[in-house]
């Protein structure tokens, strides 16, 4: 989140007139970003699913990590990834994006009421099922999954246009290539159990054992330049003494100000994950995301890993965009009321210029159980940022309160003496 300067700001913090309130009188272009040339590889089964052929064996081929390339596991072959000439990523208009939402999902409506068919009319990736050009199997594409593996051969198969459609469903404008490899993660996630001093010794000492799993996710970053006028009282604490005697001591009081003002502030690139099935609060954790090192989408980066589409649509993720971005102008109003403490009486802002970018993000997924218990742990690929469940020592936790209230007594019998 990015600040503006703030040319129009008028914040006021009335002094010497105690409980008195004052009165506070006071884009991108539409269309979808030019997806980046990734004509390499071949389309198969009607052309509804894209595979990358290797040059020299024909096995298939894999995104390299450490490489950022295309290589063969069995004959070492190498491809380079192709951006082509046009890479940038084009910020897009959030109110444009809305209208065609509406207008998909009245034709969607339309069209089951008039045909009855509720499978295909919403025209998401509900179910898809392909015949693998390596063995002739079937893989099967359950929900917002895109990209995977053939449970028979093992073969790396990707929906060929689940991502760049346009109908009825918001393409993808960007992806975070993976830049931690499955190697790196497991260190990682080694030095995160090693630092769980809650955690029961016997897991410290076994460890989160289990596969990673790289999959890229779907997030929304959302862009808004925001105008917000407040009021409220600034407190500033004073002391006094009372009582006599044995009884005389000193009491904090506070005297309140009236204070209002207005102020701008631009928030880039908030990040909002557009899947389910995640514990939103460890995926929270997981950021800040490297966005400078997003590149125009290439289907080529996903082969190897699996891959979803949003679940959430794009106006649900504005609003929990617009929830953090309302948490951050509160922590500014108080900020500029100032004083010791404060009293907010109203805040309104105002979102203009919004735009949206659909993105690819990844990340590292592993379950391992514990004492009979699964428990997931996430890996920002990207970063190396570990986030997850863990198990908790019942007696390291009762050892730290006993000890903490033990301190505790000792310091009051002190300060009494």
């Amino acid at each position: 989140m990015t600040d503006v300067p703030l040319s129009d700001s008028d914040d006021q913090v009335s002094r010497g007139v105690p409980d008195e309130s004052v009165d506070d009188s006071g884009g991108a272009v539409d269309g979808q970003s030019n997806q980046a040339a990734d004509s390499p590889g071949q389309t198969f089964d009607s052309g509804e699913g894209r595979i990358f052929p290797c040059d020299g064996c024909g096995a298939d081929l894999e995104f390299r990590i450490g490489d950022q390339v295309l290589a063969c596991q069995f004959c070492g072959h190498v491809r380079k990834i192709e951006l082509g000439d046009d890479v940038a990523i084009v910020e897009q208009d959030f109110h444009s994006m809305l209208d065609k939402i509406r207008h998909w999902r009245e034709l969607a409506a339309q069209k089951k009421a008039e045909t009855g068919d509720e499978e295909h009319v919403s025209g998401s990736t509900s179910r898809n099922e392909l015949r693998c050009d390596s063995c002739g199997g079937n893989v099967e594409f359950i929900g917002t999954l895109t990209s995977t593996h053939c449970p028979y051969c093992g073969s790396p198969v990707q929906l060929e246009n689940a991502h760049k459609c346009e109908d009825n469903r918001i393409p993808v404008d960007g992806v975070l290539p993976f830049q931690i490899d499955r190697g790196q993660a497991n260190k990682n996630l080694k030095q995160w159990v090693d630092s769980r001093w809650f955690a029961p010794n016997s897991f410290r000492k076994q460890g989160a054992e289990g596969k990673f799993n790289g999959v890229y996710l779907s997030y929304f970053t959302v862009d808004s330049m925001t105008f917000t006028a407040y009021t409220g009282q600034r407190g500033e604490h004073y002391w006094v003494n009372v009582g006599s005697g044995k009884n005389k001591r000193r009491e904090m009081r506070t005297r309140w100000y009236p204070a209002s003002g207005r102020f701008q502030r631009f928030f880039d690139d908030v990040v909002v994950l557009a899947n389910t099935g995640l514990n939103r609060k460890f995926m929270l954790a997981l950021e800040p995301w490297p966005l400078a090192k997003v590149v125009s989408f290439n289907q080529q980066m996903l082969a190897g890993h699996l891959a979803r589409t949003y679940d959430i649509e794009l106006d649900d993720c504005f609003q929990e965009a617009k929830s953090r971005i309302d948490e951050c102008l509160q922590s500014d109003v108080r900020q500029r009321i100032g004083g010791d403490t404060q009293r907010v009486q109203s805040i309104k802002s105002r979102y203009e210029a919004i735009t949206y970018k659909h993105l690819l993000l990844p990340v590292w997924l592993l379950a391992y159980k514990y004492s009979d218990k699964t428990y997931q742990v996430f890996v920002n690929a990207a970063t190396g940022e570990v986030q997850g469940e863990r198990p908790y020592s019942l007696w390291k936790i009762l050892f730290t309160v006993i000890l903490g209230l033990s301190v505790a007594g000792v310091i009051a019998a002190l300060s009494q003496q």
